[in-house]
């Protein structure tokens, strides 16, 4: 891997074999080869570099953006004040162009700005510039309300001037200057699929090897409007079941073969329905958030403890090398650092705001297995409803439906999915590995699925439903992101970073960690073998910590066979 120190066979060899390398000198190519040439980084990269840092972006993930190293990506960061001090003694230009200054309240409002930007667009909700100057304007006030008495005097006036310059600075291509509803960049969605297919070219990845996970709020106990269960419930003192919302995270790979169990959010971490259940033994990776939100800790927790070994367990299971692409938008809960955490998995994103359009899992994946949670829902609704007192019977059993119920019936609904459709939803990001029919044949199967839960309505007493219900209820989305929840994801986002108030993150012992340490045991066993005069005793303690330690020189094998 770059950046692992390398370590042959014989330098990890029992003791007795360490001496001629210990001893063996440095060639003259080595020698000659040992000084890098240095790169010379002009002001305009250094000042881009401390912006991005400023905005809250990792130091590897800059680095990776901007083509340089992390060390000295932070040597910028440290050297930060004398790099402000030489951009103000730059050209006017320079100095007008790259360091006008900016407030912090102005700061915060922008990345809140572009978060919930963001956020409108994975709901597929269209938005244009007046709504973001509105929003702009509302999210700037109540950060300088937040921020005390030194941001009293700002003012912000959200001007057109100020939207092109934001657009710019956070490539917001799908977004026109006129007053156009607009929800996605169909630009950048047109160019990606071919700078996708160059990564999965050169990594040498199958369909069995490239997955894509995205996120879907579900309204578990939610009818149609016009049923008397929803009347009834929005006329009660306390409504709230119809807007019980929990957060699902779907994936698969691209040959549909390999459904990701999927990942459950919900506000509450013991609901009384899961009393004396094992949450490990559920149909989902429950998880638990007051909002329902996948936050960075807990994606990466995801990651890292269901999505790669579930990966490297199919792989084995099918004879496939362990490595794997994983195909993510740019959601606020996905963290920027995945590639650091795994060996074997190459993470990548897609260009903002082109979910709806180019996104595996958007194209009608997520949308037939809504309409299958439905379906099943209206099918035990019409079981019920089979006796003389069909609304008694009803309301009976939509007041024991449980989020155990729910949880069953998505997992049966994400069974339910044939590894056709989930193939078929690669037609726009990856046409080459779609098999069969690469149109939109899945259209016709949702629209029988819609047919299926009215006729179940009909026969369950709801009488007045009509297909239209059905599909505004499918495409009921969640609340917009206040102010105050945005403020909140900033402050969940800035802890993890911080590792306050988070989980630790999770320890990885990589190829690199055990080759250092390999060489440690090494090298220190090499000492006492030089120096104890007692050979018998030295060679039994060599013996004995070889033994030891040799899980992990087979470990480090393996790491080292799979990263080739």
């Amino acid at each position: 891997m770059p950046g692992e120190t390398d370590v042959d066979s014989a330098s990890l060899s029992p003791v007795w074999g360490l001496r001629t390398q210990l001893k063996r000198p440095p060639s003259a190519g080595e020698c000659r080869g040992s000084k890098r040439d240095r790169k010379a980084i002009n002001l305009q990269v250094k000042l881009e570099v401390l912006r991005r840092f400023e905005a809250g972006e990792k130091l590897s993930r800059i680095a990776k953006a901007l083509g340089l190293s992390t060390s000295t990506v932070a040597t910028i960061r440290d050297n930060k004040d004398k790099i402000r001090a030489s951009s103000q003694a730059a050209t006017p230009q320079a100095a007008t162009k790259l360091t006008r200054s900016r407030s912090l309240v102005m700061e915060n409002m922008e990345r809140l700005l572009s978060v919930w930007i963001e956020d409108q667009n994975q709901r597929n909700v269209p938005i244009n510039v007046v709504l973001i100057q509105e929003k702009a304007r509302s999210l700037f006030e109540d950060l300088k309300r937040e921020q005390g008495e030194g941001a009293e005097s700002e003012t912000f006036g959200a001007s057109r001037g100020w939207f092109a310059r934001f657009k710019a600075r956070h490539s917001l291509h799908g977004i026109g200057a006129s007053g156009e509803a607009t929800a996605a960049d169909a630009e950048a969605a047109s160019k990606y699929p071919i700078l996708l297919r160059r990564v999965i070219q050169d990594g040498g990845y199958t369909p069995r090897q490239v997955f894509n996970v995205d996120e879907t709020g579900l309204f578990w106990k939610r009818l149609p409007d016009r049923t008397f269960i929803s009347l009834e419930e929005k006329s009660a003192l306390g409504f709230k079941a119809a807007r019980d919302l929990l957060t699902l995270l779907l994936g698969s790979n691209a040959a549909g073969d390999f459904k990701l169990k999927p990942l459950l959010v919900y506000p509450s971490e013991n609901p009384r329905a899961l009393k004396g259940f094992s949450k490990p033994n559920l149909p989902v990776v429950w998880r638990s958030h007051k909002k329902a939100w996948v936050t960075m800790s807990l994606f990466q927790e995801w990651f890292v403890h269901f999505f790669c070994p579930a990966v490297e367990r199919y792989c084995a299971q099918n004879g496939l090398p362990y490595k794997a692409l994983l195909i993510l938008d740019s959601a606020p809960g996905h963290p920027g650092n995945l590639d650091d955490l795994s060996d074997h998995v190459r993470v990548e994103y897609l260009p903002k705001n082109t979910t709806a359009l180019i996104q595996p899992m958007n194209q009608d994946v997520i949308a037939t297995f809504k309409a299958c949670y439905l379906r099943r829902v209206f099918h035990l609704l019409a079981a019920r409803a089979s006796g003389p007192d069909k609304r008694s019977a009803i309301r009976d059993f939509w007041r024991d439906y449980t989020i155990l119920d729910a949880v069953y019936n998505i997992s049966e609904s994400w069974e339910e999915l044939p590894p056709a459709m989930l193939n078929g939803g690669w037609r726009k990001l990856w046409p080459e590995c779609v098999q069969g029919n690469k149109g939109t044949p899945h259209a016709d199967t949702l629209l029988h699925i819609r047919r299926d839960i009215v006729a179940l309505a009909k026969s369950a007493g709801f009488l007045e439903v009509a297909e239209a219900d059905i599909v505004e209820l499918l495409q009921c989305r969640s609340a917009d992101l206040s102010n105050e929840e945005l403020m909140g994801l900033e402050q969940e986002r800035a802890a993890g970073e911080e590792g306050e108030d988070s989980p630790p993150a999770p320890r990885q012992l990589t190829a690199r960690h055990l080759a250092k340490a390999l060489a440690h045991f090494d090298a220190g066993l090499q000492i006492v073998s030089d120096n104890d005069p007692n050979l018998e005793r030295s060679l039994k303690v060599c013996r004995g910590v070889n033994n030891m330690i040799s899980c992990y020189r087979e470990l480090f094998k393996e790491k080292k066979r799979g990263s080739k």
